[in-house]
């Protein structure tokens, strides 16, 4: 191979030694699998030619690393990984295309890179630690089905980033994930998500509002910590499991509210059950831990949730007020799935006599299939007059 002029095109063919003022690179067909560190600190490096066909499966760690004069780069579908710091501070990268078939994206991958936009892949993909730390012109990033798990610090101090929205397959954020995304405004949580970890949103401060999904199982510490303009905290479902510190240091946020919860204890008390308000009344009283009032939206002052190991009260007093919901919602439904059969059965009688003996034509859902449901949902075991709940008796039926 030649040595190599600002005009000249370098030939790889995978074993020659590369001189380290390469300008511009295509790649031989033969090539697989591209070695660590063959073109670090290619500092002139503007251009990498990889035909869409060609064979290559995996770049290897550090393998373009500080070549802060390549702009961009098109992977081919052959791909399959991206070695650890493969494009650490490329400087100057601002465009990627990843294609269908990538699998593992290393540790700090395009570290420091100046990509403005980028697209995940909608395969079955490994995200390693700090991908796209401090990719701080990155302002879109999209994030196709398949995806599972953000990792460590993947956009940490990614601050140009103003909107994320999950796909529903991702069920765990690992520790400060968006740590520092300064300018992230908007974030979606997908139905399915069951972990947040540690520092995930830590410092976004521009961060508005969160809707917590009712999937959601576990928040970890300080996950919400210094976002100074988080102003509303909506919980789905029920409340997870949350760490110290949470919100600390959220000045402008005053509550978490439970809007679907308050629906549905407001279709139950329309619906002429009266009184599971008194019964939900007597928990919300319970410690001062939540707030609610007929007609109104149930939420927890967020002056509680730092209280040392208030969390735990009110998780149960959730979990108690969610699962008497239920208990009469479906005592609710058993009694329309009652009036349907009845209905349905003087439909069919002939008789013209008989017709008129409504009553005769009445069917009781039996029992056991009443007991049947009720165990699925998880709520037989409050059918029981005189629960006792911190050293006090209240009747759930």
């Amino acid at each position: 191979m030649s040595s190599n002029t600002a005009d000249e095109v370098f030939q790889y063919t995978g074993s020659e030694t590369v001189p380290k003022d390469v300008t511009i690179v295509h790649f031989h067909c033969n090539v697989v699998n591209l070695k660590i560190l063959t073109f670090r600190e290619c500092t002139k490096l503007k251009e990498v030619v990889l035909n869409i066909n060609n064979g290559l499966q995996t770049i290897g760690s550090l393998a373009f690393s500080n070549c802060t004069l390549l702009e961009s780069i098109t992977l081919p579908s052959t791909v399959t990984e991206i070695g650890a710091h493969a494009f650490r501070n490329c400087n100057s990268l601002r465009e990627l295309v990843l294609n269908e078939g990538l699998e593992m994206i290393g540790t700090q991958a395009f570290y420091g890179c100046s990509l403005n936009s980028i697209s995940i892949p909608s395969s079955d993909i490994e995200i390693g630690e700090g991908a796209f730390q401090y990719c701080t012109d990155l302002r879109e990033i999209v994030l196709n089905e398949g995806l599972k798990k953000m990792g460590r610090c993947v956009l940490h101090d990614c601050s140009s980033l103003e909107s994320i929205t999950l796909p529903s397959t991702v069920t765990d954020i690992d520790q400060q994930a968006f740590d520092s995304c300064i300018g992230l405004r908007e974030m979606v949580l997908n139905e399915g998500l069951e972990k947040i970890g540690h520092f995930v949103f830590y410092k976004c401060s521009s961060l508005q509002s969160i809707t917590l999904p009712s999937s959601l199982v576990e928040i970890g510490a300080e996950a919400f910590r210094e976002c100074i303009n988080l102003r509303e905290v909506v919980c789905s479902g029920e409340l997870p499991k949350v760490e110290y510190n949470t919100f600390n240091h959220c000045p402008v946020l005053e509550r978490i509210t439970f809007p679907n919860l308050s629906s549905r204890l407001e279709d139950i008390i329309q619906a002429g059950q009266v009184d599971i308000q008194e019964k939900v009344q007597q928990w919300c009283n319970q410690g001062e831990t939540i707030e609610w009032r007929r007609g109104g939206e149930m939420y927890i002052p967020v002056e509680v949730t730092r209280r040392r190991d208030s969390w735990k009260g009110m998780k149960q007093r959730v979990d108690q007020i969610i699962t008497v919901i239920k208990y009469y919602e479906m005592k609710e439904a058993t009694t329309i799935f009652e009036l349907a059969l009845w209905k349905a059965k003087i439909d069919q009688v002939e008789d013209d006599i008989y017709q008129h003996d409504r009553d005769a034509c009445r069917i009781e859902v039996p029992g056991p299939v009443k007991d049947t449901i009720l165990q699925y949902l998880d709520v037989a075991k409050l059918l029981i007059v005189g629960r006792k709940a911190n050293n006090h008796t209240y009747d759930l039926i």
